[in-house]
């Protein structure tokens, strides 16, 4: 795409790009050399490079623990997932899902956390319905 182009107009294009990304996306500045080197190759080689696909930060098999779940995208322990993805990534569980090819029913809350609140709501009355004082 950029054969034949000056330097100066491929390197507009590629601060472009890497400027609309890191303003869509959270990147850690560690990370964003390799980004720049990631989308200058994609430019002078288009076709050629194939989309990595995306390393977890821990095995899949090992991110569901009774106490807590594993984030795959940064691996902080929380009890919650839902929030943490949309406030730091920007994706839904569903697209959280898709990206790391996991199961629909795959858990966003520790199995023991969802327990624990589940007996709290039963033991509130949550889910009943509510009684009648008698028939008419």
């Amino acid at each position: 795409m950029l054969e034949g182009s000056n330097d100066n107009s491929s390197f507009r294009l590629i601060s472009k790009i890497v400027s609309a990304y890191v303003a869509n996306n959270n990147l850690p500045p560690s990370e964003l050399p390799q980004l720049i080197r990631t989308v200058h190759e994609a430019l002078m080689n288009p076709g050629e490079v194939a989309p990595e696909r995306p390393e977890p930060a821990v095995p899949v098999k090992k991110s569901v623990r009774p106490d807590y779940i594993v984030c795959l995208e940064d691996g902080k322990k929380l009890k919650m997932l839902k929030r943490h993805l949309r406030t730091s990534f920007g994706l839904s569980p569903d697209e959280y899902r898709t990206k790391w090819s996991l199961p629909s029913d795959y858990p966003m809350v520790a199995p023991k956390y969802a327990k624990t609140r589940s007996e709290l709501a039963k033991k509130i009355g949550l889910g009943r319905k509510a009684r009648t004082k008698g028939k008419a």
